[in-house]
């Protein structure tokens, strides 16, 4: 593993060696802005004008030679085109079709080449900027981004959106298929683009492009809320690693495990007012039936993170048995008319939540090229689940008795999920496949993560100035470097964090910014959930079934809204800018919801409902995607990780929900929606204040 100067020198194109952003010498700068400021030699405007100045001349020497090297693309393009022409009226060009196709994937790899010089400048750029802030505290970053990007000159703007080279791609795609389909009888790219065959080359470019852009598509905006890091670029013994580690059948066991929890999370919701009042408690006791499942899971994510070390196998197995246990207590409680063992039973599921060995599972048993699908996966069976839990509550439209045992709308879900649990264990048992241990121990965590190497500052959450105890080495001309000692620091802190503090400590301004909004979204969703059978009972006289039905509804939105987002929206703006969108519709949903003198109509809740969920759902993918780029490598394994970060995010925000919902309900029903609704109301603007604080450090 090497530091980032290293690895940018070693990657470098050596005929454009002078056009690469000089990172050696910026972080030589950094340093001695360091020892200048520490002996009073200069202030802190000089230090940040200098600093700009370097930048701005280095943006500068990579922007221009971006424009010749397009230039000189687009010219041998032009000659290509004339030649195109004239083969295209040959009869018997068959020879010098195949010459002027190997002409336009010669002018492919070389925009391949030039799209790997943009991004190593790119990563580069994003490293001295984080670099500086850590090292002297300062928000430079945001400040020079801001006045930098939003210029009508902007020259960073060509670093990051490089305007141009999609015109390129789309002649050497159009002039290839052209050439490829019949000699010129050929359908149209632009008309049917499904007819196309993308040359091997076209595809290349495209991936280039879309990584670098950001761009992306249904698959990879569903795979980022499973907020599985993914390492762009693996090590080939890693990839191995994963290869003798896969196994379908328990690939699938985990991710029927997480559909089976988020079926047994919601299937409840509808009924659990009523089951509150069958027991002699208020119906909004319904906020403490269902919230207690997430209090355990607060504590069960840990221990299974921290198991998962170990085993996969036991961790599923255990969690099965305590769901069975927990669902079987549940139903029973009915009959032993007692709330404790409701609660009781609520809480073994929540201790039974296995979420955490599926993240991992899928981290480090699939191989990289099936990682994104099977984190989609991950994702869709959550959904799915969701969606089939409150569904499966009105099915239940029964009362009937065996022995002393009642199984009516309140029991049957406990007595359903305790069945499907047993068979679940009996399968698993069955199918499943440990991954070998001794491979596992061997592991180690990668340096690369989304294209970008670990730097040391970063990585580490450092706020005092860096390398001062350094024994220094004479550079060129004199300056002190630190790279030596930097590197070795480097690899003593490239293991995963081994406590939540040393997790904590890592995260910066920004991540924490978004484990709020993480935070607010799911509080925003619990809330209208878990209150939705008594709201609608009291305002509107709903069944249970039109309860069920409602819920049902809400989760098959899911899906879909992915499917446009992740399709359109995310490739048409900034991710930045939709997260900020998002939590101004999150908002403005919640501002709808308020019975503020008017009656309070079906439409009126149903509408905001919808806005809230459906924008909370949106706020979560690109939340959790920029979450990924801006947390630290080091959380990406270990016990305590980001996964569990965020898990533990969202499920706090579950617990406070749930908890406003019971405590609200001393105010009285009709109070309820108003009561709950404030602390949705004051925590989204918080988050939003926040977000635009640290907007342009998400850039």
């Amino acid at each position: 593993m090497v530091a980032f100067g290293k690895k940018l020198k070693e990657s470098q194109i050596q005929e454009w060696q002078g056009y690469y952003i000089n990172y050696k010498l910026l972080k030589k700068k950094v340093n001695r802005y360091a020892q200048q400021l520490e002996v009073g030699a200069q202030d802190h405007h000089y230090v940040l004008k200098d600093f700009s100045r370097m930048l701005d001349s280095q943006i500068e020497k990579i922007v221009l030679f971006l424009l010749e090297q397009q230039g000189q693309l687009a010219n041998r393009l032009c000659d290509l085109r004339e030649q195109h022409d004239v083969i295209l009226q040959l009869r018997n060009g068959g020879s010098k079709i195949c010459e002027l196709q190997e002409a336009y994937r010669g002018v492919g790899h070389d925009l391949l080449r030039l799209l790997f010089f943009v991004e190593m400048n790119a990563i580069g750029l994003r490293k001295i900027l984080k670099k500086f802030d850590k090292r002297f505290g300062y928000r430079f970053t945001n400040y020079y981004v801001k006045t930098r990007a939003n210029h009508p000159y902007s020259q960073l703007r060509q670093v990051f959106r490089h305007v141009g080279i999609g015109a390129v791609v789309g002649a050497i795609s159009r002039n290839l298929a052209d050439l490829q389909d019949h000699q010129g009888n050929y359908v149209s790219i632009y008309d049917q683009p499904a007819l196309s065959h993308p040359d091997p080359i076209v595809h290349s470019i495209k991936a280039a492009v879309n990584k670098l852009s950001n761009s992306t598509n249904f698959l990879e905006f569903l795979g980022k809320h499973a907020f599985i890091m993914q390492d762009d670029l693996p090590s080939p013994s890693e990839d191995d690693v994963a290869e003798q580690r896969y196994h379908f059948m328990s690939l699938l066991l985990n991710l029927v495990n997480t559909f089976l929890y988020m079926v047994n999370t919601y299937i409840i919701v509808p009924t659990a007012d009523d089951y509150s009042l069958s027991l002699g408690a208020a119906a909004t006791v319904c906020g403490v039936v269902i919230g207690s499942m997430a209090v355990a899971q607060v504590f069960s994510s840990v221990y299974f993170s921290a198991w998962s070390n170990r085993s996969y196998l036991r961790p599923l197995v255990f969690s099965s048995i305590v769901l069975l246990i927990g669902n079987t207590l549940y139903a029973l409680a009915y009959d032993l008319n007692s709330i404790v063992v409701l609660l009781v039973g609520r809480l073994f599921c929540g201790l039974g939540s296995a979420r955490a060995v599926n993240r991992r599972y899928i981290s480090d048993c699939v191989p990289h090229k099936l990682r994104m699908r099977a984190s989609a996966g991950f994702v869709s069976a959550s959904a799915l689940g969701m969606a089939c839990g409150p569904a499966l509550a009105c099915l239940f439209q029964t009362d009937f008795k065996i022995y002393k045992l009642t199984f009516n709308q309140e029991t049957l879900p406990g007595w359903i999920m305790a069945i499907s649990w047993l068979i679940y264990l009996l399968w698993l048992s069955i199918s499943f496949r440990e991954p070998p241990q001794e491979i596992k121990r061997d592991i180690i965590p990668q340096e690369v993560r989304a294209g970008t190497v670990v730097n040391y500052a970063v990585e580490n959450g450092i706020t005092q100035p860096l390398l001062l105890n350094m024994e220094p080495k004479q550079g060129e001309n004199g300056d002190q470097e630190y790279d030596d000692g930097e590197e070795e620091s480097c690899e003593k802190t490239r293991k995963p964090v081994t406590s939540i503090v040393s997790a904590y400590r890592l995260l910066t301004p920004s991540v924490k910014v978004q484990l709020l909004v993480y935070f607010m979204l799911k509080y925003a969703m619990e809330i209208l959930l878990a209150e939705a059978s008594v709201i609608t009972a009291y305002y509107f006289i709903w069944s249970t079934n039109s309860v069920a039905i409602f819920l049902a509804c809400l989760g098959l939105t899911v899906l879909p809204v992915n499917i446009i987002v992740g399709t359109y929206i995310s490739n048409m703006f900034e991710e930045r800018q939709v997260l900020l969108a998002s939590e101004i519709m999150v908002l403005i949903g919640i501002l709808l919801s308020f019975h503020i003198g008017i009656p309070y109509s079906v439409p009126q809740y149903v509408g905001s409902a919808l806005i809230t969920f459906v924008s909370a759902e949106v706020l979560e993918g690109v939340n959790l995607s920029l979450l990924s780029r801006v947390m630290s490598s080091r959380l990406s394994r270990g016990t305590y990780n980001g996964g569990l970060l965020s898990t533990e995010a969202g499920t706090l925000a579950r617990v406070i929900a749930d908890g406003t919902i019971t405590l609200s309900g001393y105010f009285g029903v009709a109070k309820l929606l108003n009561a709950t609704l404030v602390p949705s109301l004051f925590i989204c603007i918080s988050s939003i204040i926040a977000t635009c604080f640290t907007y342009n450090s998400l850039y």
